[in-house]
């Protein structure tokens, strides 16, 4: 049967190509969903190691985890995988109860042997989201006594301490927390590496659909899930199909040949609004546009820089072009509509004032430095217009293109000079951005490597009032303590956050259903029907 499933999703990506270079289709079949995107961000399909924003959707619809959220209104909270959790009288241990009846798509049951098996597992691998389980004082010495199967369905989560409840949950709603078939993925284990290298590019999951194939940079087919417990999705397929250029997107949509368009120019969505046969939706992210400056670099560690840097941006003119109906611009690392949000926007683009920061730092006559860019249409636009204008003020920006992938290596390695993307939270609590202004450990080796890690800055003070603010269980007291926090980080950080994003989606009109989330794990075509 597996077999017979890779011959049919190597089929439709083969059938796909052609398409791309011979006579186009009419439409697209009746049970198959098919989507052009920019793939070049998959680094793995691994549950423990995804975290990057497509890997995340495809987790999001392949997997379940332990909790979820109305994503209408992110604070009512709910069970997925758990059924229920009790919080002990001193508040640092968390019991769960697990759904019975599951089942994971191999047929295996899923039980609370699973979901411990996958928590302990993302600690010990400790990729990129451990951090968010480490949070909670977990390591890989300590996490077998600290996460522990109490029953068949249930156990217990023992946190170093007593966190506001809603953290934990908020936490077990990221796709470190999905759920994996520990038998599936131990039968697949090689020198003890919990079967990391097979996960990486295969599947084990519950999910509404399952992944049945990657093909790097070019496609990424998924079925649906018959185990399933939920709604049965009433597409069979769902295709992913990896086209960059935004006129090719638009132009395959029109033809009918994909259902869905995903990275449209403001230009392609303006000529599409017209087309009866094309409806646009869109929906606001907390997803955050931003700039980071590695403090290891001579330049961008002088304070005057990064505060002249950030008077060498015209938000306005990209917002109202580049980005048009696609980025607001927002300048504080918690988004609008997360709690404890600061709604600031003190820079604008101010080239006498940056010439006098310069000046103030010795370097009148400027400095060179690299940008590393990820090669996408809007990615380029934006850091050419940045180039630009930081030009006005003697400094040149010269820029290294690369794919998503190659750029976020290099950036987690910290060894770039600037690096331009973007940021989404993890979930739904405000902590998931405190990455910005918390750095624990700024030692090359250090085992949590936060944002604010990645760019080398070292702030104890602010570490230590960002951990305080996750302890405090008065929401009010809470948010005084993120409106500090963020106004010393407008004031003094290494980031220029420029713009929070909506997504924006162009669809076949036939298509219903599509579900644009707050984060990139909530995007879900689960509920599609055409």
């Amino acid at each position: 049967m597996f077999i017979r499933a890779r011959l049919m999703a190597t089929a439709a990506i083969a059938a796909l190509t052609l398409t791309a270079t011979g006579p186009l289709l009419a439409a697209t079949p009746d049970d198959t969903i098919i989507q052009a995107y920019t793939l070049d961000d998959i680094i793995s399909l691994d549950p423990a190691e995804v975290f990057e924003f497509t890997a995340s959707e495809i987790i999001g619809n392949s997997y379940e985890p332990l909790i979820g959220y109305e994503l209408d209104d992110v604070s009512k909270i709910f069970g997925v995988v758990a059924e229920s959790w009790e919080l002990s009288e001193d508040g640092m241990t968390m019991s769960f109860k697990i759904r019975e009846g599951k089942k994971f798509a191999s047929g295996n049951d899923l039980t609370a042997e699973d979901v411990v098996f996958s928590l302990v597992r993302g600690v010990k691998l400790d990729k990129s989201p451990a951090f968010i389980l480490g949070q909670f004082g977990l390591t890989a010495e300590n996490v077998d006594e600290k996460i522990k199967q109490t029953g068949d369905y249930s156990f217990d989560f023992t946190m170093d301490k007593a966190y506001a409840p809603t953290f934990l949950l908020y936490c077990l709603t990221a796709t470190i927390s999905s759920v994996v078939d520990k038998d599936l993925v131990m039968e697949n284990e090689v020198d003890g590496d919990f079967g990391y290298n097979w996960l990486k590019t295969n599947y084990a999951g519950s999910g509404a659909f399952t992944i049945r194939e990657w093909r790097a940079n070019e496609a990424v087919v998924m079925e649906r899930n018959d185990n399933y417990d939920g709604p049965k999705p009433a597409m069979a397929r769902s295709i992913y199909r990896h086209i960059p250029e935004a006129a090719t997107q638009r132009l395959l949509l029109e033809q009918g040949d994909i259902d869905v368009a995903r990275d449209l120019l403001p230009e392609e969505l303006e000529a599409l609004s017209s087309n009866p046969d094309i409806k646009i939706e869109k929906g606001v992210k907390g997803t955050l546009f931003y700039l980071g400056l590695n403090q290891k670099n001579e330049f961008l560690s002088k304070p005057e820089v990064r505060e002249a840097m950030k008077y060498l941006v015209d938000y306005a003119t990209i917002a109202e072009t580049i980005v048009k109906g696609k980025m607001e611009v927002h300048q504080t690392f918690l988004p609008s509509g997360m709690l404890g949000a600061l709604e600031e926007t003190p820079y604008s683009l101010n080239v006498e004032k940056a010439k006098e920061l310069l000046a103030s730092a010795g370097l009148a006559d400027g400095f060179t430095v690299t940008m590393d860019t990820r090669n996408t249409p809007d990615v380029t636009a934006i850091a050419q217009a940045i180039q630009q204008t930081m030009a006005m003020a003697g400094i040149t920006l010269e820029i290294i293109p690369g794919d998503g992938g190659q750029t976020l290596e290099k950036y987690r390695a910290r060894t770039h000079d600037i690096y331009i993307g973007n940021w989404g939270p993890d979930y739904q609590d405000p902590h998931t951005n405190v990455t910005f202004a918390q750095n624990p450990d700024n030692s090359d080796d250090a085992a949590a490597k936060p944002l604010a890690w990645r760019n080398a800055w070292e702030i104890p003070e602010m570490t230590a009032k960002a951990d305080s603010a996750v302890l405090e269980r008065d929401s009010a007291k809470r948010v005084e303590i993120y409106h500090e926090l963020q106004q010393e980080h407008l004031e003094s950080s290494p980031f220029i956050i420029m713009f929070q994003e909506s997504e924006v989606v162009a669809m076949r009109s036939n298509v219903e259903g599509y579900i644009i989330g707050p984060s990139f794990n909530d995007n879900s075509f689960r509920g599609v029907t055409k």
